[in-house]
């Protein structure tokens, strides 16, 4: 496994519940800060076999992007159970966001 992938799921099993993080946030926090899309990737393909909270990571506006109905259902309902308001698929990263920079050792 590569580490940028073993840091992107080190990250995600660190993040809280009732907090979020962004695809991008995630990416740069790992290494690399262009790589929001292999952190969708990393989510779609590793979830169940990792373990992974996927629903806690939404898009840079605070979206939940999943385009699937269901799928974003399914997201908002778990954020929802772990006391995330969720307005209209917007969820506010001010109150939400999940700040691990300071408090994280991954591999650089």
């Amino acid at each position: 496994m590569k580490a940028f992938t073993a840091n992107v799921i080190s990250i995600l099993k660190q993040i809280p519940a009732g907090r979020v993080m962004t695809y991008g946030q995630v990416a740069t926090v790992a290494g690399s800060p262009r790589g929001a899309r292999q952190v969708v990737r990393i989510l779609h393909s590793m979830s169940r076999k990792h373990d992974l909270p996927w629903h806690r990571v939404i898009n840079s506006k605070g979206q939940i992007a999943i385009k699937d109905v269901e799928g974003a259902f399914s997201q908002q309902w778990l954020l929802e159970q772990e006391g995330i308001k969720v307005n209209d698929g917007l969820i506010n990263l001010k109150t939400y966001r999940y700040h691990p920079e300071l408090s994280l050792d991954v591999e650089q």
